[in-house]
C-alpha cells in the first residue's frame, strides 16, 4: 500500500467519525430545542401564577387594612360605650343611694343606705357579659 492511499484512508475514517459525531450532536440539539419549548411554556405558566399570586396578595393587604380600620372603629365605639355605661352606673348608684335614704326616712327606720343596694361589681360583670355577647354576635354576622 502506498503512503498517500493510507493517508486518504485515515482521512476518510476521520471524516466518517466526524459525520457520525455530527449526527449524534444534531440529535442532542434537537432534543434540547424540544426541552427549550417545554421550559418556555413552564416559565410562562410560572409568570402567570406569580402575577395571580401578587394580585391576590394585594387584595389580601387591602382587606386586612379595611378590617383593621373597621376593628379600630368598633373598639373605639366599644370604649365610648363602656365609658358611658360606667357613668350611667355611677349615676344610678347615686340615685339608688338617695332613693334608699328617702325610703328609710319615710319608713322611719334609720337603715344604713348601703345595706339594700345591689352589688355594683355584679352589675358591672353582667353588663360586661352582655357587651361580650353582643360583640360576639356582631363578629359572627361580620364573618
Amino acid at each position: 500500500m502506498s503512503f498517500p492511499f493510507m493517508i486518504e484512508s485515515m482521512v476518510s475514517v476521520l471524516l466518517l467519525f466526524t459525520i457520525l459525531y455530527c449526527v449524534r450532536l444534531n440529535k442532542g440539539i434537537t432534543q434540547l430545542r424540544g426541552n427549550e419549548k417545554t421550559l418556555k411554556s413552564t416559565i410562562a405558566e410560572l409568570v402567570t401564577a406569580t402575577e395571580t399570586a401578587e394580585r391576590a396578595i394585594a387584595g389580601l393587604k387591602t382587606t386586612v387594612r379595611e378590617a383593621d380600620q373597621t376593628l379600630g372603629e368598633r373598639l373605639r365605639a366599644a370604649e365610648r360605650f363602656t365609658t358611658d355605661i360606667k357613668g350611667q352606673i355611677e349615676a344610678a348608684e347615686s340615685v339608688l343611694a338617695r332613693v334608699t335614704q328617702i325610703a328609710a326616712l319615710r319608713s322611719g327606720t334609720a337603715q344604713a343606705p348601703r345595706q339594700n343596694q345591689p352589688d355594683t361589681k355584679a352589675i358591672m360583670a353582667a353588663a360586661q357579659a352582655f357587651a361580650d355577647r353582643k360583640r360576639s354576635r356582631a363578629q359572627g354576622l361580620a364573618a
